[in-house]
């Protein structure tokens, strides 16, 4: 793998990761577009972890309080907040991690690496949100999660295993359709996002020992470079959000699926 495809791939990966948009889709589209070889699923799960480092790092502050919440649930420290939001971040990734596990044991997760699934997809998802971000009330905040919220959102969560959903997408529009705030529907997922990321690159980190040398080489460095964009991107988005809704990622997505449907 060349140095410019894994620039092209860690650009797309930290932009549309944190985008209501979907890297998985987006990741996948790059070898249509560029005519660039499939970099595979073992580069796609190397820049997502370049993506949960930049939420670990933005969002330290509230990491932090994760790891003390998951400390005082077996009975280290006391934290009573935060274990509570520990506990819900444990419950909602539960969804995920069960469907993951079975879509990678029985290899379904290749099949989904086509353009016209990708493309509905982005439509249907991409509607759904415009929806929640219309209707979902402006007063819920992160501090706010209940065990139900968080199950609904896990759930949502799994959903985005197939390509074309995007895990920020459809977690912000669970989190709207219960009624929290747009920057702290974002937030909920981005941290929602630091057991799954992580699980799946635990599951990564054994396939890429078996990896050929280069091809571990190749996986470093696309997610070095996705650390960047990533982050650059999260900051960005949290800072739209206080100030416009999420119509522009709307329309970008209905465009782009249709795009998919009429040239791919």
């Amino acid at each position: 793998m060349t140095f410019l495809q894994q620039l092209i791939i860690a650009i797309v990966q930290g932009i549309s990761e944190f985008l209501p948009i979907s890297s998985s889709g987006h990741l996948i589209l790059i070898p249509y577009i560029t005519n660039l070889p499939d970099q595979g699923p073992l580069i796609d799960v190397a820049v997502h972890v370049g993506s949960l480092l930049a939420i670990i790092i933005y969002f330290f502050r509230d990491a932090i309080g994760l790891a003390r919440g998951g400390f005082a649930t077996v009975g280290i420290g006391n934290a009573p907040d935060q274990k509570r939001l520990f506990l819900w971040v444990a419950i909602g990734t539960i969804p995920a991690v069960v469907a993951g596990l079975f879509l990678k044991t029985n290899g379904y997760l290749e099949s989904f690496r086509v353009t016209d699934l990708v493309a509905a997809n982005l439509i249907g998802y991409g509607i759904l949100l415009g929806v929640a971000d219309k209707v979902g009330k402006q007063e819920k905040n992160y501090e706010d999660m209940t065990m139900r919220d968080a199950i609904i959102v896990g759930i949502a969560q799994a959903l985005a295993l197939i390509p074309g959903t995007s895990r920020s997408g459809v977690t912000m529009t669970a989190a709207r359709f219960l009624g929290y705030k747009r920057v702290e529907a974002a937030r909920f997922s981005f941290l929602l996002a630091i057991p799954a990321v992580a699980g799946a690159g635990l599951l990564a980190a054994l396939d890429l020992a078996e990896a050929t040398a280069q091809m571990q080489w190749d996986a470093i460095v696309a997610g070095a470079l996705t650390f960047v964009s990533a982050f650059v991107t999260m900051a960005f988005l949290m800072n739209f959000l206080k100030k416009a809704s999420m119509l522009v990622f709307v329309i970008y997505r209905v465009a782009l699926g249709c795009a998919l449907l009429v040239f791919f």
